[in-house]
């Protein structure tokens, strides 16, 4: 049966700090409401998008995929990117609308995510906004507890308490420190789902390794636990990026 619908992929970008996060909520502004808005008024409908995930308020993005419909094509969606970006205001950029398969799903057909966490062991007038100042710490001890995630799969001990998530199960296949910068290092973790705050909890779990505070083994443990109270702190939310989605070619 021929499709009632035009589906499009819209890839986008963002700055965290004025939002609410990424999902629309009462009384606040967040990524998808200002969005929608600008949609709203430009195709004269309501548009509802779907992204490709879910960030907390504060967390960037340098690249979010979201989907939504339209019952008849639209005539240029170059044009309404440049559109939509006149509209959304400076801390949203839209890169590119597409259309793809009508049943293309912009978060159930994401077969991974990558996100960054950003850390500077210097005071910087420039980086402050988007990056963590780092006391001294041990990135190697850090790198060998982070290969511990490479084979876990129940993450509830870095999964935000009462959430609504079906499952704590993720598959982890890349997660490490490195230096991109002198004094600067950034976390690097890819899954194919991510729970509410669950990089940030990782992140806070391997800074208490670095600093000494935690041994690699104790790190084990807190996994096998599967208890967020044994876990560190949820990091700051500035530092930390949805870097990447990936979907099937």
């Amino acid at each position: 049966m021929e499709s009632t619908h035009h589906r499009y992929f819209m890839r986008l970008s963002f700055r965290g700090a004025p939002f609410h996060g990424w999902q629309s909520q009462p009384n606040a502004v967040s990524v998808q409401s200002v969005i929608e808005e600008a949609l709203a008024t430009l195709l004269r409908q309501p548009t509802p998008i779907t992204g490709a995930g879910r960030t907390d308020a504060g967390v960037n993005a340098r690249l979010m995929v979201a989907h939504f419909d339209t019952p008849e094509p639209l005539p240029s969606p170059a044009g309404l990117a440049r559109s939509l970006n006149s509209l959304v205001g400076k801390d949203i950029a839209i890169h590119s609308i597409d259309e793809v398969s009508p049943t293309l799903h912009a978060r159930f057909d994401a077969t991974s995510r990558t996100y960054h966490y950003y850390a500077i062991d210097h005071k910087s007038p420039f980086f402050y906004p988007l990056a963590w100042k780092a006391p001294a710490l041990d990135y190697e001890a850090m790198n060998r507890a982070a290969a511990l995630l490479l084979d876990t799969e129940d993450f509830t001990s870095f999964a935000k308490l009462h959430s609504d998530a079906r499952t704590n199960i993720c598959h982890v296949t890349h997660a490490r420190w490195d230096e991109v910068a002198p004094g600067c290092h950034v976390f690097v973790i890819t899954a194919n789902r991510f729970l509410r705050n669950m990089v940030r909890a990782v992140v806070g779990t391997l800074v208490e390794v670095g600093r000494g505070k935690m041994t690699v083994e104790q790190f084990a443990d807190v996994i096998a636990k599967r208890d967020r109270c044994e876990a560190g702190t949820s990091m700051p939310a500035h530092a930390l990026y949805l870097w990447d989605v990936t979907y099937p070619e």
